[in-house]
């Protein structure tokens, strides 16, 4: 029953995430077709202060409420869960209002003195609003995911997207006329109204939720606020000096790019393309990820609560291998058809230019997100502190260094180092807590050697390299690919072969005898090994045809080889 929930609860999250993902990438495509790439990059510059008001007010509840829920859940007392949440969310919501407070006071001097454009004041006014919403509504998801529930969650992402993108539809056409200032402002509009709309169906949702947690406290459990700021603390405090690097980051690169290119608006065109255009493609397969790393936090959690490595390294490695495969085929794909993809969505070969670049990092991103989240299960918040901290300081040196002297190429070099590093770092953290080996097998070989066989590593090295990749037809015909491919094929299926025909040499016990193991009979000398399918079980039979196909099929490669040279 637990694992039918899990497998409902990892569909839901998996469809909703990459519906969600999907919309937010024809949204961005959308919006970049009205307001143009420098309008993009203004609206980056905005989101970047937002995103520091809104780490000021959600960091840490959403993952505290979930570890109390699910701690307070699994006792004889869950009546507690109800004080637990009533104090989450009174510090959500004291926590929103102050952030909301701050954001729309100091509105104006940030967007002079810190983005050094004027125009961004009001649209960070009008995201003010929105602090208090998304804080309960932290509050809430975390409480649900305690509660094994994905569906008010993913009900209300998807509500509250379709909102944004209503709203911004009815106020986009309008306002781009006024200027670009005028036309981010009309699309974070969407966003505060959609904050609001989500809050409502949450707290509906929770209202109904608790009908099933009983009212009356057996035992009240003694310093729960203790036990709230114990989990928050190290999580905020991580997540507010790393919003605080990033954001010095992001305001510091459309500068640095400025005195390289001599041109504030090319600059906040090229961060534009980047940050907004390029990356969300390159975080879209992310979704199935993504899933995975919000279910198996409770489930990482209970795990090493409850000291049982066996399940915990069980978990890790399926989520090392998820992983590593599902990036690295992501990422080739992305260098593969980088221009093709840049051109199809924005009409532009600069995008297919950084989508080239940052393929090949795609593994080093998803494994440093997917690792950093199993860290915080296990309780090291400290050291993932510590790690994103360097990792900030790291990139803010080096921009400061290159970007004014090699500009974009310089701040692509920058992506390069960081992500390294930390997924280096927490990696190297993860093994020294679970005292896991380094699958090099499952982790590493596995995923990049099932990649190359399947011909997709001689395009995406050409790619990376600055060539051309070979047609179609021709990468189809290459004969040697098809050697190799078959011939490993043929490996695999021998072998299988090789385990049917000793299972179906087994003779069965002679009566007297009793049960046990049988011997196993060798064909006489002088009769031909091969053997009769109508002998054979239905498994080893099904594993000799295909191996006599492919055995017929390497002979025809083998051929046509031949006849090319």
């Amino acid at each position: 029953m637990a694992r039918q929930s899990y497998l409902k609860n990892a569909a839901i999250l998996t469809a909703t995430g990459l519906l969600l993902r999907a919309a937010g990438m024809f949204f961005r495509i959308y919006i970049a077709a009205r307001i143009g790439a420098e309008g993009m990059g203004l609206y980056q510059l905005i989101y970047t202060v937002y995103t520091m008001a809104v780490t000021l007010a959600t960091a840490g509840l959403s993952v505290a409420a979930t570890r109390l829920s699910a701690e307070l859940l699994a006792t004889n007392d869950p009546a507690n869960v109800r004080t637990a949440m009533r104090r989450t969310l009174a510090l959500g919501l004291g926590l929103g209002v102050a952030a909301a407070v701050l954001l729309f006071a100091g509105a104006g001097l940030a967007a002079d003195w810190w983005l050094e454009d004027a125009r961004a004041a009001l649209s960070l006014r009008i995201l003010a609003p929105s602090l208090p919403f998304m804080a309960v509504s932290a509050c809430l998801r975390g409480f649900f995911m305690a509660r094994r529930k994905v569906e008010p969650n993913s009900r209300a992402q998807i509500f509250e997207q379709i909102v944004r993108i209503g709203v911004v539809a009815l106020l986009i056409d309008s306002a781009v006329p006024q200027g670009i200032g005028v036309a981010c402002a009309a699309v974070v509009v969407g966003n505060t109204v959609s904050e609001a709309s989500s809050w409502v169906y949450m707290e509906w949702c929770y209202r109904r939720e608790l009908r099933d947690v009983p009212r009356r406290v057996k035992h009240p459990v003694q310093g729960l606020g203790r036990q709230l700021w114990d989990i928050m603390a190290p999580i905020a405090a991580n997540q507010y000096m790393t919003s605080e690097l990033r954001t010095i980051e992001n305001v510091m690169v459309p500068g640095c790019l400025a005195l390289y290119t001599l041109s504030r608006e090319t600059a906040l065109s090229q961060y534009g393309a980047l940050k907004g255009m390029a990356m969300p493609l390159i975080f879209f397969p992310f979704s199935f990820l993504a899933t995975l790393s919000t279910l198996l936090l409770p489930e990482i959690t209970e795990a090493h609560a409850q000291n049982k490595r066996t399940a915990l390294e069980h978990l890790i490695n399926r989520v090392m291998l998820i992983t590593l495969v599902l990036s690295f085929l992501a990422g080739g794909l992305f260098t593969q058809f980088a221009k093709e993809v840049g051109l199809v969505l924005y009409q532009s070969e600069e995008i297919g230019f950084y989508l080239a670049v940052l393929g090949p990092l795609m593994p080093l991103m998803y494994m440093e997100s997917m690792v950093d989240g199993i860290l915080k299960g296990l309780g090291e918040q400290l050291s993932s502190f510590r790690y994103t901290a360097l990792d900030s300081v790291v990139r803010i040196a080096l921009i400061y260094l290159l970007l004014p002297r090699f500009g974009m190429q310089g701040f692509l070099f920058v992506m390069l180092v960081s992500n390294l590093l930390t997924s280096l770092l927490n990696l190297r953290r993860l093994l020294y807590v679970t005292g896991l080996p380094v699958q090099w097998m499952r982790w590493i070989v596995k995923p990049v050697f099932s990649f190359f066989v399947r011909g997709r590593g001689v395009p995406v090295c050409a790619a990376a390299a600055g060539g051309a990749p070979e047609p179609a037809d021709d990468r189809l015909d290459h004969s040697g690919r098809g050697v190799h491919e078959h011939r490993l094929c043929l490996v695999y299926l021998a072998d299988r072969l090789r385990r049917a025909r000793g299972f179906h040499c087994q003779t069965p016990p002679k009566q007297g005898r009793g049960a046990g193991a049988a011997p196993l009979t060798r064909p006489r000398a002088g009769k031909s090994r091969r053997p009769r399918l109508c002998k054979m079980p239905i498994s080893a039979r099904k594993v000799w045809i295909r191996w006599r196909k492919q055995k017929k099929r390497l002979t025809n490669k083998r051929k046509r080889a031949i006849m090319l040279s």
